[in-house]
């Protein structure tokens, strides 16, 4: 989904523009007199608009249906009232607005809130935010499609041991130009998304790339979070993650 980023951009667009013609009596206004008073209240109104793009709630039974058998699998023992539902906005690389959504621990709700508004007054690019549901919980797929997530119960990959995923206290950000890279004692690597291969040498520059002093790294930094870039024996260069 995509919509005007603020109120100045909104008047510079042109299905806009026959509303501000319209008060000079140049031009007759085209679309239906309920879409006009829809444009008047946005006009009126920005700082609520904002409001309803960045947003945290319980977990309602329709976001609960999506989740259910997927990244809230049988054996989940998250209780539903320990994570949070969340509405953001971003800009992908060619400057679109898009409308995310995640689900977090309530812990980090206000921080990601926090953290993606001020990437979003940036202009930080980030490809997607949808929830791993819509790739049926499956980390790989999610991770290939560049898509920024956070709650999935599941183990570490390659272990029994549960991933911070799990309890929604970490989010992976446009993981496939980020990609974990695990070095073996044979000196390969291990590279996930294996799609991301060509991105586990961090010498470049390319879109969506994260890197340590950036505006995304310096955020999540500030709010308490642990950086998997910087990590030593693995380098997970999308992950950031909160400990309480």
């Amino acid at each position: 989904m995509t919509f005007p980023s603020n109120v100045d951009s909104m008047l510079n667009n042109s299905w806009f523009r026959y509303s501000r013609s319209l008060s000079s009596g140049t031009f007759s206004f085209p679309l239906p007199g309920v879409l006009c008073l829809l444009t008047v209240l946005w006009l009126l109104m920005p700082s609520a608009a904002f409001a309803q793009v960045f947003s945290s709630e319980t977990i309602s039974d329709s976001v609960f249906a999506r989740m259910s058998g997927r990244s809230y699998g049988e054996g989940c023992t998250v209780p539903l009232s320990e994570l949070r539902y969340l509405r953001v906005a971003h800009y992908d690389a060619e400057g679109n607005v898009c409308q995310g959504e995640l689900v977090c621990n309530k812990a980090i709700a206000q921080k990601l809130l926090a953290i993606f508004k001020q990437l979003y007054q940036a202009r930080y690019p980030i490809e997607r935010v949808r929830l791993i549901d819509d790739y049926n919980g499956d980390d790989e797929r999610s991770m290939s499609d560049n898509n920024t997530s956070c709650f999935n119960f599941r183990p570490i990959a390659g272990s029994s041991r549960l991933s911070n995923h799990s309890l929604g206290l970490a989010i992976d950000i446009n993981p496939l130009y980020n990609p974990c890279v695990r070095r073996r004692s044979d000196g390969s690597s291990k590279v996930q998304p294996a799609a991301g291969r060509r991105y586990a040498s961090r010498k470049g520059t390319w879109p969506y790339k994260l890197e340590k002093g950036d505006l995304c790294h310096r955020l999540f930094v500030s709010h308490g979070f642990t950086w998997g870039g910087s990590w030593r024996s693995v380098k997970d260069y999308q992950h950031f993650e909160y400990r309480p």
